[in-house]
Protein backbone atom coordinates (compact mmCIF):
# COMPACT_ATOMS: atom_id res chain seq x y z
CA UNK A 1 0.00 0.00 0.00
CA UNK A 2 1.26 3.41 -1.23
CA UNK A 3 1.41 5.41 1.59
CA UNK A 4 -0.87 8.86 1.12
CA UNK A 5 1.69 12.10 1.59
CA UNK A 6 -0.49 14.94 3.62
CA UNK A 7 1.71 18.49 3.92
CA UNK A 8 0.46 20.42 6.85
CA UNK A 9 0.69 23.63 4.68
CA UNK A 10 -1.58 22.42 2.35
CA UNK A 11 -4.28 20.56 4.23
CA UNK A 12 -4.43 23.93 6.05
CA UNK A 13 -4.73 25.89 2.94
CA UNK A 14 -7.76 23.87 2.16
CA UNK A 15 -8.90 24.32 5.75
CA UNK A 16 -8.84 27.99 5.50
CA UNK A 17 -10.23 28.07 1.83
CA UNK A 18 -13.30 25.60 2.94
CA UNK A 19 -14.07 28.45 6.03
CA UNK A 20 -13.90 30.97 3.58
CA UNK A 21 -16.04 30.29 1.11
CA UNK A 22 -18.72 28.47 4.04
CA UNK A 23 -18.32 31.88 5.74
CA UNK A 24 -18.95 34.14 2.05
CA UNK A 25 -21.94 31.67 1.61
CA UNK A 26 -23.80 31.46 4.16
CA UNK A 27 -25.46 35.18 3.46
CA UNK A 28 -26.68 33.57 -0.03
CA UNK A 29 -28.14 30.96 1.87
CA UNK A 30 -29.71 32.46 4.65
CA UNK A 31 -31.59 34.59 1.68
CA UNK A 32 -32.72 31.73 -0.46
CA UNK A 33 -36.01 32.69 0.13
CA UNK A 34 -39.03 30.86 -0.48
CA UNK A 35 -38.50 27.70 -3.08
CA UNK A 36 -41.94 27.53 -5.29
CA UNK A 37 -42.92 23.87 -5.42
CA UNK A 38 -43.70 23.62 -9.95
CA UNK A 39 -43.33 26.14 -11.93
CA UNK A 40 -45.51 25.36 -14.83
CA UNK A 41 -49.12 26.95 -15.09
CA UNK A 42 -51.73 24.64 -14.00
CA UNK A 43 -55.36 24.38 -13.24
CA UNK A 44 -57.21 21.96 -10.40
CA UNK A 45 -60.44 20.25 -12.30
CA UNK A 46 -61.65 17.51 -9.60
CA UNK A 47 -61.17 17.03 -6.01
CA UNK A 48 -61.29 13.77 -4.17
CA UNK A 49 -60.60 14.15 -0.45
CA UNK A 50 -57.04 14.51 -0.84
CA UNK A 51 -56.30 14.05 -4.34
CA UNK A 52 -56.36 16.60 -7.03
CA UNK A 53 -56.21 16.25 -10.93
CA UNK A 54 -54.53 19.34 -12.37
CA UNK A 55 -54.97 20.33 -15.92
CA UNK A 56 -51.62 22.00 -17.06
CA UNK A 57 -51.82 24.93 -19.70
CA UNK A 58 -51.22 23.37 -22.91
CA UNK A 59 -48.93 25.13 -25.63
CA UNK A 60 -50.65 26.75 -27.69
CA UNK A 61 -48.00 26.65 -30.41
CA UNK A 62 -47.89 23.19 -30.68
CA UNK A 63 -49.90 20.93 -32.51
CA UNK A 64 -51.98 18.64 -29.81
CA UNK A 65 -52.14 15.29 -29.64
CA UNK A 66 -55.69 14.91 -29.26
CA UNK A 67 -54.97 12.05 -26.68
CA UNK A 68 -54.68 13.77 -23.46
CA UNK A 69 -51.43 12.05 -21.37
CA UNK A 70 -52.18 11.40 -17.22
CA UNK A 71 -49.38 11.53 -14.91
CA UNK A 72 -49.56 9.26 -12.30
CA UNK A 73 -47.04 9.40 -9.92
CA UNK A 74 -45.56 7.50 -6.70
CA UNK A 75 -47.28 7.59 -3.58
CA UNK A 76 -43.73 8.30 -1.80
CA UNK A 77 -42.18 12.31 -2.34
CA UNK A 78 -44.54 14.91 -4.44
CA UNK A 79 -45.06 15.09 -7.93
CA UNK A 80 -43.42 18.43 -8.30
CA UNK A 81 -40.56 16.62 -9.37
CA UNK A 82 -41.54 16.63 -12.83
CA UNK A 83 -42.12 20.06 -12.89
CA UNK A 84 -39.04 21.85 -10.71
CA UNK A 85 -38.04 24.70 -12.62
CA UNK A 86 -38.37 25.76 -16.17
CA UNK A 87 -35.07 24.22 -16.97
CA UNK A 88 -35.94 21.10 -15.78
CA UNK A 89 -39.31 19.99 -16.14
CA UNK A 90 -40.78 17.02 -17.72
CA UNK A 91 -43.86 18.14 -17.88
CA UNK A 92 -43.13 21.21 -20.05
CA UNK A 93 -40.54 19.43 -22.23
CA UNK A 94 -44.25 16.94 -22.88
CA UNK A 95 -46.16 20.18 -23.27
CA UNK A 96 -43.59 21.16 -26.03
CA UNK A 97 -44.37 18.03 -27.48
CA UNK A 98 -47.35 18.72 -28.09
CA UNK A 99 -49.19 16.78 -25.34
CA UNK A 100 -51.81 17.43 -23.46
CA UNK A 101 -50.63 16.85 -19.70
CA UNK A 102 -53.19 15.73 -16.66
CA UNK A 103 -51.61 15.08 -13.44
CA UNK A 104 -52.78 12.88 -10.40
CA UNK A 105 -51.55 14.77 -6.54
CA UNK A 106 -52.11 12.68 -4.46
CA UNK A 107 -51.54 15.33 -1.35
CA UNK A 108 -50.67 14.71 2.28
CA UNK A 109 -52.83 11.13 3.81
CA UNK A 110 -53.61 11.76 7.58
CA UNK A 111 -55.42 9.50 9.94
CA UNK A 112 -58.20 9.86 7.97
CA UNK A 113 -56.84 7.87 5.05
CA UNK A 114 -55.38 5.02 7.54
CA UNK A 115 -57.76 2.34 5.96
CA UNK A 116 -57.12 3.58 2.23
CA UNK A 117 -56.23 0.38 0.20
CA UNK A 118 -54.79 -0.29 -3.04
CA UNK A 119 -58.11 -1.06 -4.42
CA UNK A 120 -59.50 2.65 -3.51
CA UNK A 121 -56.38 4.80 -5.28
CA UNK A 122 -56.31 2.43 -8.44
CA UNK A 123 -59.84 1.32 -9.35
CA UNK A 124 -61.03 4.81 -7.33
CA UNK A 125 -59.05 7.75 -7.19
CA UNK A 126 -57.18 7.02 -11.08
CA UNK A 127 -60.29 5.16 -12.53
CA UNK A 128 -62.22 8.49 -11.82
CA UNK A 129 -59.97 10.81 -12.94
CA UNK A 130 -59.57 8.74 -16.25
CA UNK A 131 -63.24 9.29 -16.31
CA UNK A 132 -62.87 13.10 -15.55
CA UNK A 133 -60.77 13.49 -18.45
CA UNK A 134 -62.77 11.33 -21.11
CA UNK A 135 -65.84 12.97 -20.61
CA UNK A 136 -63.99 16.54 -20.65
CA UNK A 137 -62.50 15.40 -24.07
CA UNK A 138 -65.27 13.44 -25.32
CA UNK A 139 -62.86 10.27 -25.57
CA UNK A 140 -62.99 6.26 -24.42
CA UNK A 141 -59.63 6.26 -23.32
CA UNK A 142 -56.50 8.37 -22.51
CA UNK A 143 -52.82 7.90 -22.44
CA UNK A 144 -51.47 7.05 -19.10
CA UNK A 145 -47.51 7.82 -17.78
CA UNK A 146 -47.00 6.44 -14.70
CA UNK A 147 -43.80 7.09 -12.67
CA UNK A 148 -41.79 4.81 -9.86
CA UNK A 149 -44.83 3.42 -7.65
CA UNK A 150 -47.41 5.00 -10.20
CA UNK A 151 -45.74 3.33 -13.06
CA UNK A 152 -46.71 0.05 -11.09
CA UNK A 153 -50.38 1.24 -10.45
CA UNK A 154 -50.14 2.09 -14.19
CA UNK A 155 -49.57 -1.46 -15.17
CA UNK A 156 -52.01 -2.41 -12.13
CA UNK A 157 -54.65 -0.30 -13.34
CA UNK A 158 -54.17 -0.78 -17.64
CA UNK A 159 -54.63 -4.79 -16.41
CA UNK A 160 -57.89 -4.24 -14.72
CA UNK A 161 -59.10 -1.44 -17.55
CA UNK A 162 -57.71 -1.87 -20.74
CA UNK A 163 -60.54 -0.55 -22.52
CA UNK A 164 -59.49 2.92 -21.39
CA UNK A 165 -56.08 3.24 -21.99
CA UNK A 166 -54.98 4.00 -25.20
CA UNK A 167 -51.32 3.77 -25.17
CA UNK A 168 -49.11 3.28 -21.90
CA UNK A 169 -45.73 4.90 -21.01
CA UNK A 170 -43.51 3.60 -17.77
CA UNK A 171 -40.88 5.02 -16.17
CA UNK A 172 -38.37 4.16 -13.74
CA UNK A 173 -40.92 1.33 -12.77
CA UNK A 174 -40.61 -2.18 -10.92
CA UNK A 175 -42.16 -4.97 -12.48
CA UNK A 176 -39.92 -7.94 -11.13
CA UNK A 177 -39.39 -6.94 -7.36
CA UNK A 178 -36.77 -9.70 -6.56
CA UNK A 179 -33.88 -9.08 -8.92
CA UNK A 180 -30.65 -9.81 -7.30
CA UNK A 181 -29.66 -6.46 -7.34
CA UNK A 182 -32.25 -4.62 -5.71
CA UNK A 183 -31.35 -3.83 -2.59
CA UNK A 184 -34.56 -2.19 -1.25
CA UNK A 185 -36.60 -5.38 -2.45
CA UNK A 186 -33.89 -7.09 0.05
CA UNK A 187 -34.36 -5.04 2.76
CA UNK A 188 -38.30 -4.61 3.01
CA UNK A 189 -38.25 -8.60 2.39
CA UNK A 190 -37.22 -9.00 6.15
CA UNK A 191 -39.47 -6.89 7.78
CA UNK A 192 -42.60 -7.74 9.51
CA UNK A 193 -44.88 -5.37 7.76
CA UNK A 194 -47.77 -6.53 9.53
CA UNK A 195 -46.55 -5.32 12.97
CA UNK A 196 -45.01 -2.20 11.63
CA UNK A 197 -48.59 -1.23 10.28
CA UNK A 198 -50.72 -2.78 13.30
CA UNK A 199 -48.91 -0.22 15.55
CA UNK A 200 -48.14 3.18 13.39
CA UNK A 201 -51.09 3.04 11.38
CA UNK A 202 -50.06 5.65 8.93
CA UNK A 203 -46.21 4.75 7.74
CA UNK A 204 -44.53 8.36 8.57
CA UNK A 205 -43.03 9.81 5.21
CA UNK A 206 -39.29 10.62 7.18
CA UNK A 207 -39.05 6.73 7.91
CA UNK A 208 -39.45 6.27 4.56
CA UNK A 209 -37.38 8.77 3.47
CA UNK A 210 -34.39 7.58 5.85
CA UNK A 211 -33.96 4.36 4.46
CA UNK A 212 -33.77 5.25 1.00
CA UNK A 213 -30.74 7.80 2.08
CA UNK A 214 -29.29 4.83 3.41
CA UNK A 215 -29.33 2.90 0.22
CA UNK A 216 -26.40 5.48 -0.19
CA UNK A 217 -25.70 7.07 3.04
CA UNK A 218 -22.30 8.47 1.97
CA UNK A 219 -23.13 10.05 -1.57
CA UNK A 220 -26.86 11.08 -0.26
CA UNK A 221 -26.12 11.78 3.66
CA UNK A 222 -22.56 13.42 3.49
CA UNK A 223 -21.26 13.86 0.30
CA UNK A 224 -23.50 16.21 -1.51
CA UNK A 225 -23.55 18.72 1.61
CA UNK A 226 -20.02 18.84 1.42
CA UNK A 227 -20.18 19.71 -2.23
CA UNK A 228 -22.87 22.14 -1.89
CA UNK A 229 -19.71 24.77 -0.13
CA UNK A 230 -19.01 25.28 -3.77
CA UNK A 231 -22.03 26.40 -4.78
CA UNK A 232 -22.85 28.84 -2.16
CA UNK A 233 -21.33 31.42 -4.10
CA UNK A 234 -23.73 31.05 -7.10
CA UNK A 235 -27.36 31.81 -5.78
CA UNK A 236 -28.93 30.32 -8.91
CA UNK A 237 -26.71 26.68 -8.69
CA UNK A 238 -27.83 27.25 -4.38
CA UNK A 239 -31.50 27.81 -5.42
CA UNK A 240 -31.32 24.67 -7.99
CA UNK A 241 -29.67 22.89 -4.80
CA UNK A 242 -32.45 23.78 -2.23
CA UNK A 243 -35.00 22.83 -4.55
CA UNK A 244 -33.97 19.13 -4.80
CA UNK A 245 -33.74 19.38 -1.26
CA UNK A 246 -37.21 20.33 -0.73
CA UNK A 247 -38.20 17.82 -2.52
CA UNK A 248 -36.41 14.96 -1.18
CA UNK A 249 -37.23 15.83 2.54
CA UNK A 250 -41.25 16.43 1.27
CA UNK A 251 -42.55 12.82 1.88
CA UNK A 252 -45.95 12.25 2.35
CA UNK A 253 -47.30 10.04 5.15
CA UNK A 254 -48.54 6.57 3.73
CA UNK A 255 -52.16 5.45 4.28
CA UNK A 256 -51.56 1.54 6.19
CA UNK A 257 -53.27 -0.38 4.65
CA UNK A 258 -52.15 0.36 0.85
CA UNK A 259 -48.67 0.38 2.21
CA UNK A 260 -49.11 -3.41 4.00
CA UNK A 261 -50.66 -4.34 0.93
CA UNK A 262 -48.02 -2.99 -1.75
CA UNK A 263 -45.03 -4.19 0.39
CA UNK A 264 -46.28 -7.76 1.23
CA UNK A 265 -47.91 -8.54 -2.49
CA UNK A 266 -45.11 -6.51 -4.54
CA UNK A 267 -41.83 -6.40 -2.14
CA UNK A 268 -42.19 -9.29 -0.64
CA UNK A 269 -44.11 -12.03 -2.60
CA UNK A 270 -43.51 -10.48 -5.95
CA UNK A 271 -46.90 -11.44 -6.77
CA UNK A 272 -47.27 -8.68 -9.94
CA UNK A 273 -45.34 -11.23 -12.30
CA UNK A 274 -46.79 -14.19 -11.12
CA UNK A 275 -50.51 -12.65 -11.91
CA UNK A 276 -51.23 -13.17 -8.28
CA UNK A 277 -52.21 -10.09 -7.13
CA UNK A 278 -55.57 -9.35 -6.08
CA UNK A 279 -56.99 -5.91 -5.87
CA UNK A 280 -60.86 -5.38 -5.17
CA UNK A 281 -61.27 -8.53 -5.90
CA UNK A 282 -59.80 -8.71 -9.72
CA UNK A 283 -57.17 -9.97 -10.55
CA UNK A 284 -53.71 -7.97 -12.06
CA UNK A 285 -52.63 -10.10 -15.12
CA UNK A 286 -49.98 -8.24 -16.87
CA UNK A 287 -51.11 -10.21 -20.31
CA UNK A 288 -54.70 -8.18 -20.46
CA UNK A 289 -52.31 -5.23 -21.45
CA UNK A 290 -51.99 -5.37 -25.28
CA UNK A 291 -52.34 -1.84 -26.18
CA UNK A 292 -48.49 0.12 -26.81
CA UNK A 293 -46.03 0.18 -24.08
CA UNK A 294 -42.96 2.27 -23.93
CA UNK A 295 -40.61 1.30 -20.83
CA UNK A 296 -38.31 3.87 -19.92
CA UNK A 297 -35.44 3.32 -17.40
CA UNK A 298 -32.47 4.63 -15.99
CA UNK A 299 -29.02 2.58 -16.61
CA UNK A 300 -27.87 4.30 -13.01
CA UNK A 301 -31.06 3.45 -11.03
CA UNK A 302 -30.25 2.60 -7.63
CA UNK A 303 -34.16 2.48 -6.47
CA UNK A 304 -35.25 -0.03 -9.29
CA UNK A 305 -32.35 -1.09 -11.52
CA UNK A 306 -32.86 -1.66 -15.00
CA UNK A 307 -33.37 -5.81 -14.99
CA UNK A 308 -35.97 -5.17 -12.15
CA UNK A 309 -38.35 -2.55 -15.19
CA UNK A 310 -37.27 -4.80 -18.29
CA UNK A 311 -38.97 -7.69 -16.90
CA UNK A 312 -41.71 -5.98 -17.87
CA UNK A 313 -41.04 -7.29 -21.73
CA UNK A 314 -42.10 -10.34 -21.01
CA UNK A 315 -45.47 -10.45 -19.22
CA UNK A 316 -47.54 -7.97 -21.18
CA UNK A 317 -49.86 -8.95 -23.81
CA UNK A 318 -48.94 -6.48 -26.44
CA UNK A 319 -46.62 -7.49 -29.58
CA UNK A 320 -45.78 -3.08 -30.10
CA UNK A 321 -43.51 -3.09 -27.11
CA UNK A 322 -40.84 -0.42 -26.76
CA UNK A 323 -38.10 0.08 -24.07
CA UNK A 324 -35.80 3.02 -23.79
CA UNK A 325 -32.53 3.44 -21.48
CA UNK A 326 -31.30 6.45 -20.30
CA UNK A 327 -28.00 6.91 -19.01
CA UNK A 328 -28.41 8.28 -15.21
CA UNK A 329 -29.82 7.30 -12.25
CA UNK A 330 -33.67 7.39 -10.50
CA UNK A 331 -34.20 11.49 -10.29
CA UNK A 332 -31.54 12.21 -13.05
CA UNK A 333 -34.21 10.90 -15.59
CA UNK A 334 -37.15 13.98 -14.79
CA UNK A 335 -34.13 17.33 -14.18
CA UNK A 336 -30.68 16.63 -15.84
CA UNK A 337 -30.37 18.35 -18.80
CA UNK A 338 -29.51 15.72 -21.07
CA UNK A 339 -33.02 13.65 -20.17
CA UNK A 340 -35.07 17.07 -21.30
CA UNK A 341 -33.61 16.74 -24.28
CA UNK A 342 -34.11 12.81 -24.94
CA UNK A 343 -37.20 12.15 -22.36
CA UNK A 344 -39.69 13.84 -23.38
CA UNK A 345 -39.68 14.01 -26.95
CA UNK A 346 -39.31 10.72 -26.94
CA UNK A 347 -42.46 10.09 -25.29
CA UNK A 348 -44.19 12.60 -27.49
CA UNK A 349 -42.91 11.43 -30.84
CA UNK A 350 -44.11 7.71 -29.58
CA UNK A 351 -47.31 8.60 -28.86
CA UNK A 352 -47.69 10.44 -32.54
CA UNK A 353 -47.10 7.74 -34.04
CA UNK A 354 -49.42 5.60 -32.52
CA UNK A 355 -52.52 8.06 -32.20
Amino acid sequence: MIPVQIRPDQALEELTNFSQKLGHGLQNLMEVGDIPTGVTPKEPVYHEDKMVLYRFQPDAKKVQNRIPLLIVYALVNRPYMTDLQENRSTVRGLLEAGLDVYLIDWGYPDRADRYLDLDDYINGYIDRCVNVICRRHNIDAVNILGICQGGTFSLCYTAMHPEKVSNLVTMVTPVDFHTPDNMLSVWARNIDIDLLVDTLGNIPGELLNWTFLNLKPYQLAGQKYMNMVDLLDNPDQLKNFMRMEKWIFDSPDQAGEAYRQFIKDFYQANKLISGEVQIGGRTVDLGNITMPVLNVYAMQDHLVPPSASQALKRHVGTDDYTELSFPGGHIGIYVSGKAQKQVPPAIGTWLDERT
